[in-house]
């Protein structure tokens, strides 16, 4: 890469480099940091303003891979300007590294790209912010590890002590602290000189050096310090900075570290291991299974709740005890049952009704998504989940104020969840068809993208200095000094914490874990099969068909094969629009519909008054089987069980016993066993033989001898029953309570209504009004699509062009400094207008709106009249009407 510049051509500021950039190279910066465009900036001045500000450079630092976040703090220890021979000095070392030659350009590219670089090759400057963040300061060590520069760490020394150092190191005296210090920088960096000087050094000073030459370079030293460390500061090679403190200059690091700004760079991304390879096949069939249990458990869980579900915390969401049941219900951990509801909330199939005494139920979406076809159901719960930032596995942790955190409430928001999500699955499509990944290189890869907020400051392998993005007192270099010099042999403090460790852990663990649970939700959703990335969960990402292996000897021919670890890894998919996704999500649903399991139109019936449904059922049999008989066990084989009172709960949906013995044989592939047609019989001719109403509820049967059964039974006392006729008994209590206590007593009873007609007790469907899904918590502004990205930049040229270009005077009145308003009379401001309508000339104007907000703008004047210019402005890109009185000027365009 050439190192030659001109330097009259190099731009001086960030906003002349971003002048020099074609539209293109705009769009990829706005589209990088979508916070520049938030609101459009006016011209290219406030859009490099606004990229220099801290939040949106930390922002910016924060999204950069492992090398080019090293590059950019090996800028921020370098010169300024630096060149690129230098950069790339620091990062490759002195003996060079050619992984490092070869990255570096991308990385540089990046950097400029971004606009946290600007300049050409010979005059490379770092954002004055980033260089804030980055650069080493007694406040905020360098995440190299490394200390100020010889020159900053000598600043407070006496004059008469620089000499004294001066002579002890073997060079002559100079007039003056300035040139002492150039002359102790020079000899550090000469390689010969240093390595003699150091030749020299007793083996305790080098030993004190080789502890603090990778940071933190802070040491603390006693009033009469030891031999060895009176050595390396009688010759400068430690800094005093404060009393009892000391500091390694930076040119000695770098000359002990040959040369290279971090202890280890990575250039080339980890690669994502192979851990085991299955057929596809197989993959894909495990993956189904998996989708069908998926939907499955969904209409379990809201068929739980058909009649309404539990009722809302005050503070919002599921109750632990709720949350518990619901486990129950499902059959499944509690942290999974969260899963679920979160997932069917995400989905939009459920909601709180919002009614006084609020409490969660299917929306009226569950019974359209009930009608589609298995594919469309499953790839609406998959790409509700992708795009989801609600996180589950925070379920039952505590929040900042100690609260619990519960299933549907708030707090679980983590704007980060997609964006991890959809970069695991990328990378699950980058291995090879049916390859399962490791999750330690998975997790690598994905700290390697976006690194730990310890390597990010100093935490790494760069050093152990505190972070510079937290707004926080640091410590004074004293203490920051003491663990390094406790190490370093000095006075033996106890060792200094990184400042701000606990706090960082935090999100970058929360990251680590996303990836974690991305693995264990894609498989409980039928994404993934068997640790790997299934055909339907392929197209759902919009990932391309995956690589075949280069060796047909390295087919795999079982579960367990190993792939080789070297395998050439696909690119990852782009992130896509939301109409991309529902191509997606419909392409997924076509892949995935052929592997689910045809539904079955029939059960065997055994003589233990059992069935067992084979497979899935059809929507109408289940349904009536699921109000004939209870759910014994689940699996491959649902097993169902005849009891009194499942059969009792048909009768009272309004069945008959024919109608229960016709549906047992249309639907069985057995003869319907004795024993089941016997319970059918015997609950069909008790059920009805009591009447229960309201009187408040009453009891009546033509057999006035059941009535005399009931009343002389005990377990009836607290019924409060009495007889009013001798087929009649009135009640105190509630019908309902009426029936169940009759029922608990063997008998059968029937509800009627008041004109004493059988009640049919059927499940009402309870529905929410119309609720829409929780939208995602963005992760900071969304990103400009091509339509928005080219007005904007339209605006910002235009916008620019009114503040930065040539103007020429009007009837001889000065069109301005360049960013000042144009003034000019109100005659002259009128003529130069109307003059302009007849030459469809292009004028620029100053203008203050009714607020009193002051702009430029570039107008092209179409006619003037009643007070008002109607004109096409080229700065907001549309036709507009200004008032006269609210110009301040006009200017003519220079050409």
């Amino acid at each position: 890469m050439s190192t030659e510049e001109n330097p009259a051509a190099a731009p001086r500021s960030l906003a002349e480099a971003l002048r020099g950039r074609d539209d293109v190279s705009l769009a990829a910066l706005l589209r990088s940091r979508p916070d520049l465009i938030t609101p459009v900036p006016t011209d290219l001045t406030q859009l490099a303003t606004r990229a220099g500000t801290r939040a949106s450079v930390v922002r910016a630092l924060e999204r950069l891979d492992r090398f080019t976040l090293q590059t950019a703090q090996a800028l921020a220890i370098a010169s300024e300007p630096a060149t690129y021979d230098e950069l790339l000095g620091l990062m490759a070392g002195d003996d060079g590294d050619p992984a490092v030659s070869a990255a570096l350009p991308h990385a540089l590219g990046t950097l400029r790209e971004q606009a946290l670089v600007w300049g050409g090759d010979g005059r490379l400057r770092l954002v004055r912010t980033a260089r804030e963040l980055l650069a080493p300061s007694p406040q905020h060590p360098s995440p190299t590890g490394l200390g100020p520069t010889v020159r900053e760490a000598g600043a407070g020394i006496s004059p008469g002590r620089i000499q004294e150092i001066l002579t002890t190191a073997g060079l002559p005296s100079t007039h003056d602290s300035v040139s002492a210090l150039d002359a102790l920088t020079g000899l550090f960096d000469d390689p010969e000189r240093m390595s003699a000087l150091l030749d020299q050094a007793p083996s305790g000073s080098v030993e004190v050096l080789e502890r603090l030459v990778w940071g933190p370079p802070y040491g603390q030293v006693t009033a009469d310090p030891a031999p060895r460390l009176r050595w390396l500061l009688d010759r400068g090679l430690l800094l005093p900075t404060a009393p009892g403190t000391v500091v390694l200059p930076r040119e000695v690091a770098l000359r002990l570290r040959a040369g290279r700004a971090h202890r280890t760079t990575e250039p080339v991304p980890p690669p994502v291991e192979a851990a085991a390879a299955h057929r596809p096949q197989m993959v894909d069939a495990t993956a189904a299974g998996q989708a069908y249990t998926a939907l499955a458990t969904v209409e379990e869980l809201l068929k739980d709740w058909h009649e309404g579900g539990p009722g809302v915390l005050r503070a919002g969401g599921l109750s632990v005890r709720d949350l518990k049941r619901t486990a129950v219900a499902l059959d499944v951990p509690e942290p999974v049952a969260a899963f679920w509801v979160e997932l069917a909330y995400a989905a939009g199939l459920l909601a709180s009704d919002g009614e006084a005494d609020e409490r969660y139920a299917a929306t009226p979406a569950y019974d359209e998504w009930l009608e589609r076809p298995a594919g469309e159901r499953w790839a609406r719960l998959a790409t509700a989940w992708l795009a989801a930032t609600r996180t589950p596995g925070l379920v039952g942790e505590r929040d900042a104020k100690d609260r619990t955190l519960s299933a549907l409430g708030p707090g679980l928001d983590r704007s980060s969840a997609p964006e991890v999500r959809h970069r695991v699955l990328a990378l699950l499509a980058g291995l090879p068809e049916g390859a399962a990944p490791d999750t330690g290189s998975l997790l690598a890869r994905l700290r390697w993208e976006r690194p730990p907020r310890a390597d990010r400051t100093g935490g790494g392998p760069g050093g152990g200095a505190p972070s510079p993005y937290a707004r926080r007192t640091p410590a004074p270099p004293a203490e920051q000094a003491r663990g390094a010099a406790a190490r370093a042999g000095g006075s033996g403090a106890p060792g200094y914490p990184a400042d701000g460790a606990s706090a960082a852990g935090g999100d970058d663990d929360l990251r680590s874990r996303l990836a974690r649970w991305t693995l264990a939700e894609a498989e409980m959703l039928g994404v993934t099969g068997r640790g790997a990335l299934s055909s339907h969960g392929r197209a759902l990402i919009g990932a391309p068909p995956a690589p075949r292996h280069a060796d047909p000897q390295t087919e795999p021919t079982g579960p367990g094969d190993k792939l080789p670890v070297h395998h050439r890894q696909a690119p990852a998919p782009p992130a896509l629009s939301p109409a991309e996704q529902a191509t997606a999500a419909a392409a997924a649903a076509r892949l995935l519909d052929p592997l689910l399991p045809e539904p079955l139109d029939h059960v065997l019936l055994q003589a233990d008054l059992t069935a067992v449904a084979p497979g899935p059922l059809e929507r109408p049999l289940a349904d009536m089987l699921g109000v004939l008989a209870d759910v014994e066990s689940k699996g491959g084989a649902t097993v169902y069980r005849f009891t009194p009172a499942s059969v009792r709960r048909a009768l009272d949906a309004g069945r008959s016993a024919a109608d229960l013995h016709a549906f047992l044989a249309a639907h069985s592939r057995t003869p319907v066993p004795q024993p089941l047609a016997y319970l059918v019989d015997d609950v069909a001719r008790r059920h009805g033989h009591l009447r229960v109403g309201a009187a408040s509820s009453y009891v009546r049967c033509d057999d006035d001898a059941v009535l005399n059964e009931i009343l002389a039974d005990k377990r009836a006392a607290g019924l409060g029953l009495r007889r009013l006729a001798p087929t009649v008994l009135a009640a105190r209590t509630d019908p309902a309570a009426l029936l169940e206590g009759l029922r608990a007593m063997g008998f059968a009873p029937a509800a009627e209504s008041a004109e004493g007609d059988v009640l049919i007790a059927r499940a009402d469907a309870y529905r929410t009004p119309p609720r829409t899904p929780p939208e995602p918590v963005p992760d900071g502004p969304p990103v400009p699509d091509d339509t928005l990205l080219a007005a904007a930049i339209r605006a910002v040229r235009a916008g620019d062009l009114a503040s930065t270009a040539p103007r020429k005077p009007v009837g001889g009145a000065a069109g301005g400094a360049p960013g000042e308003l144009p003034r000019t009379s109100a005659a002259d401001t009128l003529a130069g207008l109307q003059a302009a309508v007849l030459t469809n000339d292009t004028l620029w104007i100053g203008y203050v709106n009714a607020e009193g907000g002051a702009s430029q703008r570039v107008i092209a004047p179409i006619r003037v009249e009643g007070g008002f210019v109607t004109a096409y402005d080229h700065t907001a890109d549309e036709v507009r009407t200004y008032p006269l009185h609210r110009i301040t000027g006009v200017a003519e365009l220079a050409e």
